[in-house]
């Protein structure tokens, strides 16, 4: 069984832990009224005026005039959501984070010791209230994007688990934005077609779905059908480390797109290096507006984790692909392959370059800082246009 662990507007509510006096009223972490910066996290207070992460702070702040902007402590969060990382262990070793606040955990084997995979979701809330003094929203399935549906489903502080047998008549009453990788674009292509619920995808035979959608179709169908071989992935298992975005609205300009590759090209070599490995392959997702995927790979003379290396191999994956299929897109990624073994020995060249030597000192520079003060703390600036979009403009 999966379960899937969602902190409740994490940053947010870590602030409200930390000050009595913003208990009970609307926050916002991240952005001003009178900048340009960002909304990271809106408290559950602020989300009833309609207020988000990733809206511009003007627009928070028309929409609710008497929110209280706080100020990001991105490396405090970081230590958070290390403890909250820390109780998921205590179940199981299989974790897969998404993001700080955000995992999926593999109980399957820790029943025996921990009781059903209901009673360890249970406690691992119990342990994160009564430690942390947070809420999380627990969804418990036998399918991982299943109990991905469910933890949202329950949001905040809910508990929702579904059994084997109850998971068709769990999924086919909800709306079609609920699946996996179904954004507003196409949200409305699916509407367009008559597809408003899951049922409606389970109405249609796969051959139809794929006729009128190629892999995504197909994809929709399979999950439609309680069908996901997915596994939960650690990261020093994985047999390929990948970053992607959907974008709101379709992406035209090459400058944008190169601004979101550079900045999935950093996760994957932060995470490379966070797992001590290396890669020889780095392959280009692309998602154009009629959804059709396309993807593009090449390899490197040696194995490599330089961020640099990456980016720069990624970006000319993209300049081709672009030439090639000439139209918006909706969804880009970048994922390294073929992975050396955990802390496998790196052959350094008796010649080595240089500006290879300048691009791993600022490897380590920035995942020196990244493990301070999170992530998002220090980047590149090619990366700049795409971290501070400001969707509401």
């Amino acid at each position: 069984m999966f379960v899937h662990v969602d902190m409740d507007a994490f940053y947010a509510a870590v602030e409200q832990r930390d000050h009595p006096e913003l208990r009970g009223i609307p926050i916002a972490v991240g952005g001003s009224a009178s900048g340009r910066g960002v909304v990271q996290t809106a408290s559950y207070e602020a989300r009833e005026y309609g207020v988000h992460s990733a809206m511009s702070g003007r627009r928070a702040a028309e929409l609710c005039p008497h929110i209280t902007f706080v100020r990001g402590r991105l490396d405090h969060y970081a230590s958070v959501g290390r403890e909250v990382r820390e109780i998921f262990h205590r179940y199981t070793p299989l974790v897969q984070p998404l993001s700080l606040d955000e995992a999926f955990l593999d109980v399957s084997g820790s029943e025996r010791l921990f009781g059903s995979a209901e009673e360890i979701g249970r406690r691992i809330r119990h342990d994160i209230q009564s430690e942390l003094n947070l809420t999380a929203s627990v969804g418990i399935a036998p399918r991982k994007f299943a109990a991905k549906i469910a933890s949202d489903l329950g949001k905040p502080d809910g508990f929702v688990a579904v059994q084997e047998s109850e998971l068709i008549a769990f999924l086919d009453p909800l709306p079609i934005k609920r699946l996996w990788g179904v954004g507003g674009v196409g949200q409305k292509r699916l509407e367009q077609m008559g597809i408003h619920k899951i049922a409606d995808i389970r109405a249609r035979s796969l051959e139809s779905m794929r006729g009128r959608l190629g892999q995504w179709g197909e994809h929709l169908w399979n999950l439609a059908n309680g069908i996901d071989a997915r596994k939960v992935v650690v990261d020093h298992e994985a047999k390929q480390i990948s970053h992607e975005r959907t974008f709101w609205t379709d992406m035209s300009d090459l400058e944008s797109m190169n601004a979101v590759i550079s900045f999935l090209g950093e996760q994957v070599g932060m995470r490379l290096r966070q797992n001590q490995r290396a890669c020889k392959t780095v392959s280009v997702k692309y998602r154009r507006e009629d959804f059709q995927t396309f993807q593009r790979s090449q390899s490197f003379a040696s194995p490599t984790d330089s961020t640099a290396q990456i980016i720069a191999l990624a970006s000319d994956l993209l300049s081709q692909l672009r030439q090639k299929h000439p139209r918006p897109v909706r969804l880009l990624g970048v994922s390294a392959g073929n992975l050396t073994r955990p802390g496998q020995p790196k052959q350094l060249s008796l010649f080595e370059d240089p500006s290879e030597q300048a691009d791993r000192k600022v490897d380590e520079v920035v995942d020196r800082l990244a493990k301070q003060f999170g992530r998002s703390a220090v980047y590149r600036a090619e990366s700049h246009r795409w971290i501070h979009r400001d969707k509401d403009s």
